[in-house]
């Protein structure tokens, strides 16, 4: 029985997890929102302010949300994997196994057995890109509408190009800007650079364009409202009848639809930028010389 009641209890500790801090969040925003009339396209709101060497470090909206999100995608992986064992007695073990299995034969299917190991990477970012997205649907400001945010992805992922990229060693991966002839190096460059940066613009433009054309629609549909409606007497005539529907089916797709299919994007690039910067037979090469020579050492 007390096994029982502290199997449950962590269970709320960690649904709790996975709420509170969007809670938290929503209060924050509402008492610290300054309040607007009309229509009001603006960056993530800065709630304060510390003070660094090269330059201050601003804490927005953004990295609030993201906390969040990463918080609540910690809680869900700690709930999913609490109390499994090796036969599955439990809906939620089903549920993370499904996961796991879809994971791996998606990164594997995309990037070769070689990277089966990638799956936890590949999931942690369709979730975080997704859940971040999503977080709209609670009034928050979606970190993917900071280019901050994105960009820093961005910049994990190019890293790890770079990292598989040398696999096959430095002078390889030199040699490589000057192909196929050494006059396509500074283009070879500028591709290399290229590709972070429009993985964060790709994605950090399609998520904040549908905020705008969302913020535009509605006031639109208000002027509609008010422009049919507004001879009527008292609030019949301040009555926003268009707003009514047609938002919540244009938030089907740029609420839902498009901010998963943007992780989607966001994860099938990354993965395919690793795999296809990979030099499998240069680092075949390298490691029989390697493996040849410690055995000569000896």
């Amino acid at each position: 029985m007390k096994s029982k009641l502290a199997f449950r209890i962590v269970d709320a500790l960690l649904i709790a997890l996975m709420i509170l801090p969007f809670l938290g969040a929503i209060v924050l925003n509402i008492l610290t929102k300054p309040a607007v009339e009309g229509i009001s396209v603006t960056g993530a709101q800065i709630y304060f302010t510390i003070g660094m060497p090269l330059q201050p470090l601003y804490i927005t909206e953004a990295q609030i949300t993201s906390l969040c999100v990463i918080i609540a995608l910690f809680s869900l992986c700690l709930f999913l994997t609490h109390g499994i064992g090796t036969t599955p007695r439990l809906k939620r073990q089903l549920a993370a196994e499904w996961i796991v299995v879809k994971m791996k034969s998606f990164v594997t299917s995309n990037m070769g057995e070689r990277f089966a190991g990638f799956a936890p990477f590949a999931a942690a970012i369709m979730g975080l890109s997704a859940l971040s997205s999503l977080s709209s649907l609670l009034g928050l400001f979606p970190p993917t509408s900071d280019l901050n945010i994105v960009a820093g992805w961005a910049i994990l992922v190019f890293i790890l190009i770079t990292h598989y990229k040398l696999k096959g060693g430095a002078l390889n991966y030199l040699k490589g800007f000057a192909e196929p002839i050494p006059v396509f190096a500074p283009f070879n460059v500028i591709s290399e650079i290229a590709s972070p940066v429009s993985m964060a613009f790709r994605h950090y433009g399609n998520v904040l364009s549908g905020v705008v054309i969302s913020s535009l629609l509605a006031v639109g549909l208000t002027k509609i409202s008010s422009l049919l409606l507004g001879w009527l007497p008292g609030l019949l005539g301040e009555f926003p009848l268009f707003r009514i529907g047609i938002p919540a089916v244009l938030s089907l797709y740029f609420d839902l639809f498009s901010s998963c299919l943007q992780a989607f994007i966001f994860a099938m690039l990354t993965m395919l930028y690793i795999s296809n910067g990979f030099p499998e037979e240069a680092w075949e090469q390298r490691r029989r010389k390697i493996t040849k020579a410690r055995v000569s050492a000896k």
